[in-house]
């Protein structure tokens, strides 16, 4: 299973966890994963049903990904969604 590190405004969808595991041979399947153990995380995520939100990235092993919800996810990945930081 996957890796995947809650940024703190998620934390509340996973009961203050830092860190989950979810299956998903890419990054939408690790996301209905995730959202069938702590419902509102897809809808957090994911706008229309087929985009990342805007100011969300979603970093696999370590590279920002490019392909969005098509990326290529492994069982021993590690995945973070980075909220974009607002100020100014």
């Amino acid at each position: 299973m996957a890796t995947v590190w809650i940024p703190s405004p998620l934390q509340p969808l996973t009961s203050g966890a830092t860190t989950v595991h979810a299956d998903g041979v890419n990054v939408r399947e690790l996301v209905e994963d995730l959202d069938r153990s702590y419902p509102g995380f897809k809808a957090a995520i994911v706008a229309e049903g087929v985009l990342v939100r805007p100011g969300i990235s979603v970093v696999v092993d370590g590279n920002v990904v490019k392909k969005g919800l098509l990326h290529p996810v492994d069982k021993d990945s590690e995945v973070f969604f980075i909220p974009a930081i607002g100020g100014g």
